[in-house]
């Protein structure tokens, strides 16, 4: 047996009547669908619903499945407590979860759990389902703040469990999109808001998978979404398979995107398996983004490889420039990879003799000393994206209206504590929060006496 279908479906709390109190009917076409789906996996009569939920125990470098034999939840936070649902978990199927993905080296199973009662995705799907059948056992698991490769990847450890353990199993992909739709809405808005919904919502419409893993990090960011590792889980385990797709509806007058899609399994289809076709399009897009490095990008590049291949920092190479040679400043330098941060480290002021030699020796920095990160291994250097920002020199300024985030860094001091953020971060848009991050990097207490400072920079891509 196998996946016969799999789910996208939001989890706003007021759907619910008991807590909506009225509300549900502004979004009814999405609970009108959403019972549809409840519906129709009801007459699939799967022996396991697999629900990927981002309100669940979630760890940066971990998936977490849920542990124990059952779980019950209700909806007591949101005042109706009457509103619940309990279910069974598929414990024979987890182990085989848990044993395929120690056997792809992908971090997976039930250690740390944080709430054992369901959350709010998980139990809002169990109750529209629970109104049409209950004869199931439920996999209940997280995502993690790896990458969207390990997510597919993990998806398809998923896959091969199903099939070991001869399940019919249904997948509920559980997740809202973009948080930042209206000024009005919980998280306000930013124009990143409407733009992701609109290309996940087209990725839905196309079953076209590839997109859940190749949106930009920084389009989901702002955006403020909380589905899309869902959807690449959810992804990896539809891999190589057809499907019969359908995105039924889309609303957001709340100032949350709520989605409800369908993909119903229709046989097999190799040109559906997309782990490949991502790998080609991140080398070509790390392909792209190489050839393209300005000179002291690529300055940076350069000195880590040679760094973590070698054991050694190189020399200053011949034909780099007077001006990185003469000038001194303060040099951030900043990894990613995969569009998840990887390493950041500079200095507010120049420490070396010129630009160049700042950035060789923050780079080196960057990849073996940021405490938030393990050393860069040679095995990941084909898959980092730089950028280095060379700083000007700061300012004095007596508050944060003479702060904007986009334009400005900023310095916070208190007595010796003092801390940096760098300007155009994602995000980051209002000068009190970035503040706020600056002064918990310094370790500055709130009501601690502070002042405070702005730079611009130049930042080469």
């Amino acid at each position: 047996m196998s996946v016969i279908s799999a789910y996208i479906v939001p989890h706003p709390p007021l759907i619910i009547p008991d807590v909506g109190g009225g509300q549900e009917k502004i979004i009814s076409k999405t609970y009108g669908f959403y019972d549809r789906c409840a519906r129709e996996i009801a007459d699939s009569r799967p022996d396991t619903i697999i629900i990927i939920s981002p309100h669940t125990t979630v760890y940066a470098d971990y998936f977490h499945i849920s542990p124990g034999t059952s779980a019950r939840g209700d909806m007591s936070d949101y005042r109706a407590p009457d509103a619940s649902a309990e279910t069974g978990y598929d414990t024979r199927l987890r182990d085989v979860i848990c044993e395929e993905a120690e056997k792809a080296g992908i971090p997976a199973g039930t250690l740390g759990e944080t709430q054992k009662r369901l959350d709010h995705a998980s139990l809002i799907p169990i109750w529209f389902l629970h109104k049409y059948y209950t004869d199931h056992l439920t996999i209940r698991t997280g995502f993690s703040g790896m990458t969207p490769l390990k997510h597919y990847r993990y998806g398809k450890c998923i896959a091969r469990s199903v099939e070991k353990t001869s399940r019919r199993a249904v997948v509920i992909a559980s997740g809202d999109l973009s948080h930042r739709l209206k000024p009005e809405g919980p998280y306000g808005f930013a124009e990143e808001g409407p733009e992701f919904d609109r290309e996940i919502t087209d990725a839905m419409a196309d079953a076209d998978f590839l997109r859940f893993l190749t949106m930009p990090a920084s389009l989901s960011e702002n955006a403020g979404e909380c589905g899309l590792r869902s959807f690449q889980i959810m992804a990896g385990i539809m891999d190589g398979l057809s499907v019969d797709q359908e995105l039924l509806s889309y609303e957001g007058p709340f100032g949350v995107g709520y989605a409800v899609a369908s993909f119903k399994a229709t046989g097999k289809d190799p040109s559906r398996c997309f782990e490949k076709k991502y790998i080609r399009h991140k080398s070509e897009s790390l392909k792209k983004i190489k050839n393209n490095e300005s000179p002291i990008v690529n300055l940076a590049r350069y000195t880590l490889e040679t760094y973590v291949t070698s054991g050694r920092k190189p020399e200053i190479p011949p034909g780099t420039s007077e001006e990185l040679l003469k000038k001194q400043a303060g040099v951030f330098v900043s990894l990613k990879k995969e569009g998840i941060l990887r390493g950041c480290i500079g200095t507010i002021g120049p420490v070396t003799d010129c630009i160049a030699e700042e950035v060789m020796r923050n780079a080196v920095s960057a990849g073996t000393e940021d405490p938030r990160f393990p050393p860069v291994t040679s095995g990941e250097l084909a898959d980092l994206v730089y950028s280095v920002d060379v700083l000007g020199a700061p300012e004095s300024i007596a508050s944060s209206n003479q702060l904007n985030p986009k334009r400005y860094g900023v310095i916070v001091s208190s007595g010796r504590k003092r801390g940096l953020l760098l300007p155009d971060l994602d995000g980051i848009d209002d000068p009190e929060k970035q503040i706020k991050i600056a002064s918990e990097k310094a370790g500055i207490l709130p009501g601690e006496e502070i002042s405070l400072e702005r730079f611009e920079v130049i930042r080469h891509r």
